[in-house]
This record gives C-alpha cells, structure tokens and sequence, in this order.
C-alpha cells in the first residue's frame, strides 16, 4: 500500500481479511450452505467496489443490496451472480431492476404485480424472493396469514416472473438470549410447510444474518447472509471476534504547546491543568469519526495510546500528546484513529462503545471525503 503524504486522512481497507471472515462463516455453517455476502451502503463503508472485488475470488452465490441503485453499482463491477434487493423497492423501479437482471425481494401484492407487468413489458425473465414476517415487523408478507397471501402470489407469478426464494430476517440474533431465533424460525417454518403444496419447499429459503450463522448454525437453511462480520465488526455478544478489516488514519497538521489555563474547542469543554502539547489532527466529524468520541476517546500516536481532547470538530481533533515518550511528533506523523500501531490496538467495537452507538453505525458513517486504500492486494490481482 502507498498512501499519498498529502493525504489528511484515509480508510485503510485490508480485502485479504475480509476473505478470511468469509471463510470463518463458511467453516461455522458448513460447506454445503452457499453464502450471500452484503455489500449493502457502500459495502459497510468499506468500499463497494473493493469488497466485490475482494470477495469475487471466494465465489459466492451472490450478493445483498438494499437498493435497485446499489444492485446496479453491483453489475457495474462486471458481476454476473445473483444480486438481491433485500429491502422494499419504491413504486416505479422494477423496471430498471428487470433490465440490470436484479432480483427483488417482494413484501407485499403490489410489487409482485409491478415486478410482473416489467417483465412482461421488456419480455425478460426475472425472479423474486419473498420475505415472511416473523417478529421483525418493517417488512415481508405477515407468517400468521400465509392462507391468504400465498395463493395470491403464487397466481401472480407467471410468465417470465418466477417465485425463486423465501426468507426472514431475525431480529435478536445478536443478543446473548438465542431463544427468539427457535420462535422466529419455527414460525418460517410453518410459512414453508403451509405453502408445500404451491411448490414451497423447492424455492431458496434463507434466515440467517452474521449473528444467526455464528450462533444458530443448524439454522442456516440453504443460503446465508453475512454482512458485518465480514467487515469486522462484532456479531453479537459471546460470538468470535472478527479479523479487522478496516483501518482509519489522518495525519499531524498542527503540534504546539499551550500553558495551563488554555481552552480548547467548541464549547471550551476542556482546558489544559499544565503546560501541555497538542497535537491537531485532520480528521473530523465530517470525516465520520463520531463527534461522541470527545474527551473519551482516544488515538494511537507512535504506537502509543493517547486521548482526545475537547470537542471533535467538523474537520479536525485535537490529542494530547504531552506524556508521550521522547519521539519526534511534527506535522505529517501518522494518527490512528480506528486499527492498529505497533503493539496497540483501537478496535472498531471499542470505538463504537465509547461513541455510544454500534460498529455498523461507525463503519457506514465514514465519509466520501476518506478516501478508501488498499492495505493489501485484492486476491488474485497481483501485487
């Protein structure tokens, strides 16, 4: 990796990890499950097109998105795997979903007839998958009344639209407390049996999230969706540690040193007990690193570990730099906000808990400003 002296600030990608989180998923549901990585808001923040072309190698069955746009950025990328809306789609779009061979995911009458009418219009062949309700309660078709709208998607798909997969989203996987993941998957399926006899059983049934496939692996069905854990972040509670995949760095743009007495910030919430040194760095809020993190955050700075100072700004942060060993810090020296330097690590969950939010809140929250650098080589592309 060659990261530009200019640079301010940076989001260090390492696509060699993010594989080896995809092979622990796999180890842990077993070979015969295939794997639908998400690469949903820009990959987690992560980069998009450095995630797809990372994972591209490990051969997956396909990938997650939320939005039509974001399957389209897929297809960009020269995959030709099944791509996944998994989220609602607007009215008007199913159209675009159609021509850039999208599959959308159905919670509702309504869009199975839009889906439909497109395919039809254009004579091209699409699929969807259905999602069932069972406790999460944004989307999907309610698993208490499959009686009645099961017969009516089942007439409705027809044509060049064919009824591909069922799936449901469980909404406490992360907890320490499995128990809802047996409810919700006992009621999933109920859905699959009652619709046996309209073809139910021969369609990809999908249940399980990073959580779920760590936890409940024996409910994993035929197809997995793994979104933060490959980016590392942390599951849930009690499940494996990640490997970290992302790193976030800026750069020293000011160092003085200021008497006791001096404020800093905005707010004034914080002022100096001594003579100390403080070092400015060129990342802030803008950036993405939570303004939270103020006076309770921290940085690596020569590999050793110091606080943050004051409130965070829109494009800078402020560390205290006085009880560092006699090291050289000038303008141009290397912060860590978010990985590692030397022996001392700040983990993205460590991060998110002092900011008072979750990992995925952290990592989709970094900014376009960053740019995003290869800290490794994609597999298969070479040096």
């Amino acid at each position: 990796m060659s990261t530009d002296p200019r640079s301010r600030a940076w989001v260090e990608v390492n696509p060699l990890a993010l594989c080896r989180n995809l092979e622990r998923i796999r180890e842990a549901v077993g070979r015969g499950v295939r794997v639908a990585p998400l690469v949903k808001a820009d990959a987690y923040g992560v980069g998009l097109e450095a995630a797809v072309g990372a994972l591209e190698p490990a051969g997956p069955w396909g990938y997650g998105v939320a939005t039509v746009p974001e399957g389209i950025r897929v297809r960009a990328t020269g995959v030709t795997r099944p791509v996944l809306v998994l989220s609602p789609a607007p009215p008007g779009v199913a159209g675009d979903a159609v021509a850039s061979r999208l599959t959308l995911c159905v919670s509702d009458l309504q869009s199975v007839r839009e889906l439909v009418e497109a395919a039809d219009r254009l004579g091209t062949d699409a699929a969807f998958h259905l999602e069932v309700d069972t406790g999460m309660g944004r989307s999907g078709f309610d698993w208490r009344s499959v009686a009645e709208w099961g017969p009516e998607v089942e007439k409705l798909a027809h044509g060049h639209v064919r009824w591909e997969g069922m799936f449901t989203h469980f909404h406490s996987a992360d907890e320490p407390d499995p128990g809802s993941l047996g409810v919700q998957g006992a009621r999933f399926d109920g859905v699959v049996k009652a619709l046996g006899g309209l073809g139910g059983s021969g369609r990809l049934l999908h249940l399980s999230n990073s959580a779920a496939a760590l936890r409940r692996p024996d409910l994993a069905r035929a197809l997995v969706r793994p979104g933060i854990f490959l980016y590392g972040g942390r599951a849930g509670h009690g499940l494996p540690t990640p490997e970290p995949v992302v790193a976030v760095r800026a750069r020293v743009v000011l160092v003085r040193d200021v008497p006791g007495g001096t404020t800093l910030g905005y707010g004034a919430t914080y002022s100096s007990s001594r003579v100390e040194r403080w070092a400015t760095v060129g990342i802030g809020y803008g950036d993405g690193l939570p303004r939270a993190l103020g006076n309770r955050g921290a940085a690596l700075v020569a590999g050793v570990r110091v606080p943050i100072i004051g409130r965070i700004s829109m494009d800078l942060t402020v560390v205290d730099i006085t009880d560092l060993p006699s090291r050289r810090i000038e303008v141009g020296t290397e912060v860590t906000l978010i990985g590692a330097d030397g022996g001392e690590q700040i983990s993205l969950d460590e991060v998110a808990a002092d900011a008072g939010t979750i990992s995925y809140e952290i990592l989709t929250g970094l900014t376009s400003r960053l740019p995003r650098i290869l800290a490794e080589p994609i597999p298969g592309e070479g040096g």
